[in-house]
Formats: structure tokens, sequence, C-alpha cells
């Protein structure tokens, strides 16, 4: 309970702990944002973890001249490109061993080629956009490798996407993280990163299977 109870208090006031841990530890703080956006993009157990704040206050942090921004962001995509690139082998190791059976009462083989079709057609697009969407960004490599979709195409979809997700965020953090007002409303702007992009990821996988895009078994 104590490292959950931790966990929670990380997440909601990251800003204060990795100010802390910079304080303390110094360039250690680069090891300690490699792990995380690694363990979060990287393993579909962990997508809890803090993904867009994490970014943002590290803006802030160089902003304020206690980290550099150049390394800070070398790190930061490294670890959000080999974090996918290890979600997607993992997808590619298990999907084929689960999905090579031929339809029947527990697999279906018409669903899951329609849902290969869905991934090599819009994959890329998913990758990219599911950067901003906490929980879906730590899905969607791992589904993208049980799909089956290229190893190529993935690889330049998810370069992409993570320099425009870190870049991005983390240059928003930059320029306007120790404005006075965001300084005051940091908390709210913290809740804000995890729940906006969240509920309009359900929203719009609602109105997907709506449509009839999400495939039933």
């Amino acid at each position: 309970m104590d490292a959950i109870a931790f966990l929670i208090d990380f997440i909601l006031h990251v800003d204060k702990h990795l100010e802390a841990f910079v304080a303390t530890y110094g360039l250690w703080v680069y090891a300690l944002l490699f792990l995380i956006v690694f363990v979060e993009t990287g393993l579909v157990v962990m997508p809890f973890l803090p993904g867009d704040s994490l970014l943002f206050i590290v803006g802030a942090l160089c902003g304020a001249g206690m980290m550099e921004f150049a390394p800070a962001v070398a790190v930061l995509l490294a670890a959000a490109v080999l974090g996918d690139q290890c979600n997607y082998a993992i997808g590619r190791w298990f999907g084929p061993r689960v999905f090579q059976w031929e339809s029947s009462r527990w697999f279906n083989r018409r669903a899951f080629d329609q849902a290969h079709a869905f991934y090599e057609r819009y994959g890329g697009i998913t990758i990219v956009l599911a950067r901003f969407m906490p929980f879906i960004r730590t899905f969607a490599p791992f589904v993208a490798g049980v799909a089956a979709m290229g190893r190529g195409k993935f690889s330049a979809y998810n370069v992409g996407g993570a320099a425009l997700w870190v870049l991005g965020v983390s240059s928003a953090g930059l320029f306007f993280g120790n404005l006075a007002f965001v300084r005051e409303h940091l908390d709210k702007i913290i809740w804000g990163l995890i729940l906006v992009p969240g509920l309009i990821a359900l929203f719009g996988a609602w109105r997907g299977s709506r449509k009839g895009v999400v495939v039933s078994s």
C-alpha cells in the first residue's frame, strides 16, 4: 500500500518529486527520466505512469535552469522510441503464438484478419496520435505488433510520433512552465494533462464502436 500511495503521489506531484530528485542526485535524474518513459511506453502492465505531465515538468525545470534542455530531450526521445520498439517486439513475439490457430469457438480468424487490415491501413496515424493519449500510447505499439504491422512502417511512425510528443510537450513546459499563472495552477494543469487526453481517447473509442470499427468475436 505504501508503494501504491507513493506512486499516486508521484504522478500527481511529479514537479515536486523531480525537483527534489535533481537537488539530491543531480545528473542521475536523466537515468530516472529514461526509466519512467521507457517503462510506460515499453511495458503494457505500466500504462499509468506519468507521461505528458512528466515531459511538461521537465521542460519547466529546464526553463528554470535546473536541467539542460538538449540532453533531457535526447534522453526522453530515446526512451520513447526504444520503449515503443520493445512493446512492438513483445506484441510480435506473442501475437503469432496466439493467433496462428484457425477459426474456432475461441478464435475468430476473420476478426483477426480485419484487425490486421485496419492496422495496415491506419496504424501509422494510430501510433502517432496515441503518443498524446494516456493508456492508449502504452497499448498501441503492442497491438501493432500483434497485428503484424510492418517493422519498417511502425519504426518510421514510432520515431515521428515520439519526436512530436517529446519536443511538443517539453517545449510547452520550457516556454510556459515558469509563468506565474502556470506555477500557481500547476496541480490543475497536471490533472488536465492526465484526464483530458484520456477522456478524448475514451470518446473516440466509443464513437468508433458505434460505427462498427471495433470488430467483435
